[in-house]
């Protein structure tokens, strides 16, 4: 199974329709019904995320079945592990004989009152230590791990750190991953309107909960929340991280060029040539080890891959497939 064998029908072709569409009410109910036909008994838990952090994780299983493996799953940014291609992924995960963690990161889902400091995306050792929790829970089961879009590139910078972290992570499938946050900065900022006001409309809800829960801490009002996307970044880097500027704090979380070289995890990498989110451009130049391996599908969208009007998905599938490689070894 390679993105080459995605073939949506001619109706399903076009990027924005496919974005539109995977985070649309008909697939978030085609998520319900997956997995709850698993059988699975869903449990919430409360990972240790370093330095007095927590993370609520969602572990599913199917009780009187020895599992082949655990699968980490990570949501994007303003999705959370309830997103509908979280849910597909943990059934098709289920499916393959897996036991399974949604993981939210902070601030995301119904987090916001676990951590008195903001998310933001460089936050990846709360990510790690949260991995090495699950790894620790289960050591008997060998541990794999799955990102969308922001969570895709989360999902590959963990699998850059987890060797020094001691965390046995033993492979990662990513779609759509963030390259280079600026650019795709600047894309969100110059594409189509309704993905800025996306993205704005749901991270000014985010904000505005945090607010109300830790008024002390929250110095945003009304005026900066109405800021466009790039000038809230920049305002909340400088208030609220330890990075000098905006251009630093993209740095810190891209994985462009050759960042990724010093991988020693197998990764696939799966990418829509039509995404309108993250330019396929920035793939250009991307220097990656032997064992990570990027697909390129001509259509997809973003984080889309929609294969029929029930909101099917073939990303889901790939990878369910290209992780339980690494279980049957």
């Amino acid at each position: 199974m390679t993105a080459a064998d995605y073939q949506p029908p001619r109706w399903l072709r076009n990027p924005h329709l496919q974005s539109m569409l995977s985070s649309s009410r008909m697939r978030m109910q085609r998520g319900l019904a997956l997995l709850a036909a698993t059988g699975a008994v869903t449990e919430e838990l409360i990972l240790d995320g370093g330095q007095g952090v927590r993370l609520q994780g969602w572990h599913s299983h199917v009780q009187g079945r020895a599992p082949i493996g655990m699968a980490l799953l990570l949501h994007g940014w303003e999705g959370s592990a309830e997103s509908s291609y979280m849910r597909m992924t943990a059934a098709r995960m289920l499916d393959e004989g897996f036991d399974v963690v949604r993981l939210n990161f902070r601030d995301h889902g119904n987090t916001h009152h676990l951590n008195p400091g903001i998310f933001h995306s460089n936050r990846i050792d709360e990510v790690v230590h949260a991995a090495g929790d699950i790894a620790r829970r289960w050591p008997q089961l060998p541990l794999v791990a799955a990102g969308y879009s922001l969570g895709g590139n989360f999902v590959l910078r963990l699998a850059l750190c987890a060797p020094a972290a001691g965390v046995p992570l033993c492979r990662v499938a990513s779609v759509c991953p963030v390259l280079d946050p600026a650019i795709t900065m600047e894309n969100i900022e110059n594409g189509p309107a309704m993905y800025d006001w996306y993205f704005r409309r749901k991270w000014a809800v985010s904000l505005r909960r945090k607010r109300d829960l830790f008024p002390e801490l929250s110095d945003w009002d009304d005026n900066v929340l109405k800021l466009d996307i790039r000038a809230l970044t920049a305002w909340l880097v400088e208030h609220h991280t330890d990075f000098g500027s905006l251009q630093a704090y993209f740095d810190g979380y891209s994985i462009a060029g050759e960042r990724l070289a010093g991988l020693q995890v197998p990764a696939d990498i799966l990418m829509a040539k039509d995404d309108p989110v993250i330019p396929f451009a920035t793939f250009d130049g991307w220097r990656l080890p032997a064992h990570a391996h990027l697909e390129i599908a001509p259509w997809g969208g973003h984080c889309g891959f929609l294969e029929n009007w029930r909101g099917d998905g073939f990303s889901e599938r790939w990878v369910a497939q290209r992780l339980r490689i690494e279980a049957l070894r």
